[in-house]
């Protein structure tokens, strides 16, 4: 789908660092109802996730298309390659400091530019998600309906530590794309899907139990289609989300939002713990914040955003009117 990557750049910008870029380059992709011509859906990919969101190859193809939940033929929907993720991206500098926020701030700027003046709404999962906080804490009134799926409004110490091991075995592993991934699944779903999935089979050919060449393909795989420095810079945003980061509240940032908020937990997620969104829902409905929590129940962990594509579908249906 590179085929339909569109470019644009966004003068002027000044990050939270202070670092002042006279010109930011962004890509993105439409998928769709023809722009302009129906509401607009924006989705925030994952973490080595891309704008390849629908089509042939998309990651969520089965939730995004047409007659599927998220419906092309009524829907226009954005996706913008967060900065930093190498979708088609050239001499992008790694080591300039940005957060979450910044990168926020860059795609509201972006909907400026393409005269988006409001969306039907905002979607994403994981890193996505964060994002998706991100926001709807700097516009309250940016689209009808704010979704995070799998995610959180800030990273909490369980995350900061993940990312910080994440990172340690990125500077450090004779192989680290492959054994960051293999680390990453590990916690993407849970001690009882990969029980289920594999009971202890071994795969004799290769000499090695069956989950253990799961997670060597996951690694080769990432390998075959990420770089090192993306998954670095990344894993530096996942840890700085946090929408109260100038020491405000999440009720000060989000109690004046226009939307409708409904989170998506997933029940076994030990990445993004439901019990986080279940304390964030509880805070705001005391604002009388339009917020719901939808649960998506599994024994796949935090992959089940990626996995449980019906359950998903369901929630999206009743929501997306």
């Amino acid at each position: 789908m590179k085929d339909d990557l569109k470019k644009i750049v966004i003068e002027n910008f000044e990050a939270s660092s202070g670092k002042k870029f006279q010109n930011f380059r962004l890509s993105y992709q439409f998928f769709g109802k023809t722009f302009g011509t129906a509401p607009i859906i924006l989705i925030n990919h994952a973490l080595t996730g891309n704008s390849s969101v629908s089509g042939k190859d998309g990651w969520w193809s089965e939730i995004i298309g047409i007659n599927k939940a998220i419906d092309l033929n009524k829907f226009t929907v954005l996706c913008i390659n967060i900065p930093g993720n190498g979708f088609n991206e050239e001499n992008f500098d790694f080591d300039v400091e940005l957060d979450l926020g910044d990168i926020a701030h860059i795609f509201i700027k972006v909907l400026d530019k393409l005269k988006i003046l409001k969306l039907h709404a905002v979607i994403g999962g994981s890193i996505g998600g964060c994002l998706t906080w991100e926001m709807a804490a700097i516009k309250n009134d940016i689209a009808d309906k704010i979704i995070p799926i799998a995610s959180d409004w800030k990273a909490n110490d369980w995350l900061i530590a993940n990312t910080f091991l994440q990172d340690r075995i990125l500077e450090n592993s004779k192989d680290p794309l492959g054994d960051a991934r293999i680390h990453a699944m590990t916690f993407y779903r849970t001690p009882e899907s990969l029980n289920q999935r594999f009971s202890r089979s071994k795969n004799i050919e290769k000499g090695m139990y069956n989950v253990e060449s799961w997670l060597n393909h996951h690694g080769i795989k990432l390998n075959q289609r990420f770089s090192l420095n993306s998954y670095k810079f990344l894993n530096k945003l996942l840890r700085s989300a946090d929408i109260t980061r100038d020491n405000s509240s999440l009720e000060s940032k989000i109690m004046q939002s226009k939307s409708e908020i409904h989170i998506i937990s997933v029940d076994s997620d030990i990445f993004f713990l439901p019990d986080e969104d279940r304390m964030t829902t509880l805070r705001l409905k005391k604002q009388k914040v339009k917020i719901k929590n939808h649960i998506i129940e599994s024994i796949h962990g935090h992959d089940a955003f990626l996995i449980e594509t019906k359950q998903i579908s369901d929630i999206f249906t009743k929501i997306l009117i």
